[in-house]
Formats: C-alpha cells, structure tokens, sequence
C-alpha cells in the first residue's frame, strides 16, 4: 500500500537526540520505525540523515518535527533548513497537549520521538525558517544582559550577608565590590551593544520608536521581547503569545467541593515575564488607562500582585497589536479596530480573572 506522508519526529537534548519515522498509509493506518539516537552535532546529523534516505519512501513527502527546547535544537534545525528539509518546530505546551490528547503517560525518548512523529503526520504545522540574524543576535545580548543582572543581585547579597556577618576578613569585602563594579561595567556595555543593534536596523529602529510611546515600557524591555518572540513571527493570536509566555490562565474547579484559585501558568518564556515586571509597576502608576484597569481588577482581591500581572499580560498585547499594526500608542484611542486589536478587546475580561 502507498505511503501518503511521513514525519521524523526529533526529541532532542544538549548531547544527543532520539528520532523516530512515522509513515501515513493510504488507508489511515500509521506504521513506525525503531527509534534511535544519535549525537547533538555535525556527525549526529548526517547519520540521521543516511538513516532516513534508507527507510523513507523516496518522491512521497517528508517532514522534520520537534520542540523548541531552550536552545538545543537550533543547529539540527539550520542544518536540516539548509539542505532544503522541511522542518517544523513546535512550541513545547503545544506538544504537551497533543501527548495529552492521546493520554500518553510513559515519557522516555524514545516514546517523544514517537509521538512527535506521530504529531508531524496527523495535525497541520507551519514550515519553520531561521529567524533575521538581527533579532537572533538582539536575543543573545539581551539574554546576556539578564544574565549580568541576576549575577549582579546575587553578588549584592553576598555584600550583605558579609556585612551584616562579625569579623569578615577585608580582602572578601573588596573582592566582592571588585566583581561587582567589573559587572556593572558589562552591563554598560552590554547595553550599548543593544541600542547599537536597534540602530542599525532602519525597520527595527522605527518600529522600536514606535513601540517606545507607550508610558512605562523602556528599551530593554521592547529588545527582550521582541528578540523572544523574533517579532512575533510565530504567532497568529494573542493567546498563542499569551500562552506562549506562561500567563495563560489556569482555572482549577469540579463539582461545588473543589474551586481552586485562577492563576497563570507560568509555563512558558521567563524573559518575557522577568522584562514585564518593572514596567507593569510603572504603568500601574503613570499610564492612565492601565492605571484605571489596575485599580479596578484589585478592588476585591486581597493582593495586589493579581492586579500587577494582570497589566503585564496587557502590556504584552499591547505590543504585540502595535507591533502587528504598525502605529503608535495613543492613550485615548477609540473607535473601529482591525483583527489584532478586537482580539486584545475580546481577551481583556480574561485578564480580569488573573
């Protein structure tokens, strides 16, 4: 019988990954390969692919899936991309619901590779392409730049434990303000890297300026979220970006004994959520209409945090939406609104629930 479709499913980690085919017959039926593994690096690569020439159904369709994990898959991915293979790959909490789907409850790599096979042949996937060397290069420097500030903090409370500590020798106490003034210094630098980046892209640059008009959200708040997202090339909705930056909202209710408190997941891109703190508490104050969502979201709740993430869920629409339309911010804009912004209308009574 005729194969229709096949898929290579790619489970892959820092050293190695697992991979697995998974062939569509004519009549639905899906058959298997063995799964095996090879090493995270050039030899790894071309072993997958003499193995797959000596087991596909040459001239029928072929596809290359898997997670975007962290940052382990990329060199698989450009180098399947420049060979000219279609790869796809598939945002991790979009593949924990398809395993869910089909109550998967091993979980080896062997058994991923399978199931993402599996997922490459049965649900539909945009065909994956290197993100603009711009923006890939604008994610190192601002993950780079988080990085010199979660040493810095962890450098200043050393300082005070060690000055709150009885008879502390002085070459500690110098050592330690050495390292922070040298981290400080890269920091500075690292900066400036950045705003050189922006400034050298006039697309980016203007797009940026633009961006910038909204009260309370900075520089190295738009280059982190916009190096996370690549530009938000990835997502065709507010809830995908939502989800993808862990504030979709979990709800835990059954019957009248169980009604658990609404929170968000937390289950996605840390940088996004780490670049919106800041800014959020900021706009709580200063930008206007955000302000007025604020106090209204925490009238009856007893912290004031549910307000605060609540405005930096909206904040993140609100870039994505300016972004996607490519206007300025206008504080007391009303009146008829293309996709995007009904979306982020139609999402606001979600963050109510926050």
């Amino acid at each position: 019988m005729a194969i229709t479709k096949q898929s290579i499913g790619i489970d892959i980690s820092k050293t190695k990954f697992t991979a697995c085919l998974c062939q569509r017959l004519e009549d639905g039926k899906l058959t298997f390969s063995k799964s095996l593994d090879f090493s995270n690096d050039t030899k790894g690569f071309n072993q997958l692919l003499r193995w797959a020439k000596s087991i596909i159904v040459a001239g029928t369709e072929l596809v290359f899936l898997m997670e975007a994990t962290g940052v382990y898959y990329e060199h698989l991915a450009h180098h399947l991309y420049k060979i000219k293979k279609t790869v796809h790959v598939v945002l991790p909490n979009t593949s924990k619901h398809y395993f869910s789907s089909l109550n998967i409850k091993t979980k080896t790599d062997a058994v991923d590779a399978r199931i993402l096979s599996q997922f490459g042949i049965e649900r539909i996937h945009k065909s994956w392409a290197p993100p603009p060397a711009a923006l890939l290069q604008l994610r190192n420097l601002t993950r780079y730049y988080v990085q010199l500030q979660e040493q810095k903090t962890a450098l200043g409370n050393i300082k005070h434990s060690k000055d709150c500590s009885h008879d502390i020798q002085n070459f500690i106490i110098k050592s330690n303000k050495k390292l922070i003034v040298e981290i400080d210094k890269e920091i500075a630098k690292c900066l400036i890297e950045i705003k050189k980046l922006l400034e050298a892209d006039r697309v980016l640059k203007e797009k940026v300026r633009k961006l910038l008009t909204i009260r309370g959200v900075g520089l190295i708040t738009l280059a982190t979220i916009l190096a996370e997202t690549m530009g938000f090339k990835q997502f065709g909705s507010v809830k995908q970006l939502v989800s993808y930056s862990g504030y979709d909202v979990v709800q835990r209710e059954s019957g009248t004994s169980i009604k658990g408190k609404t929170r968000i997941s937390k289950k996605g891109n840390r940088y996004i959520r780490n670049a919106l703190y800041f800014p959020a508490m900021v706009a709580c104050r200063y930008n206007e209409s955000l302000k007025e969502i604020y106090m209204r979201i925490n009238q009856k709740k007893s912290s004031k945090m549910v307000g605060q993430v609540a405005i930096q869920r909206k904040l993140l629409i609100l870039i994505y939406t300016l972004w996607k339309n490519d206007t300025e911010f206008m504080e007391n804009y009303k009146g008829s609104s293309p996709d995007p912004i009904i979306e982020t209308t139609q999402d606001s009574s979600v963050v109510e629930l926050l």
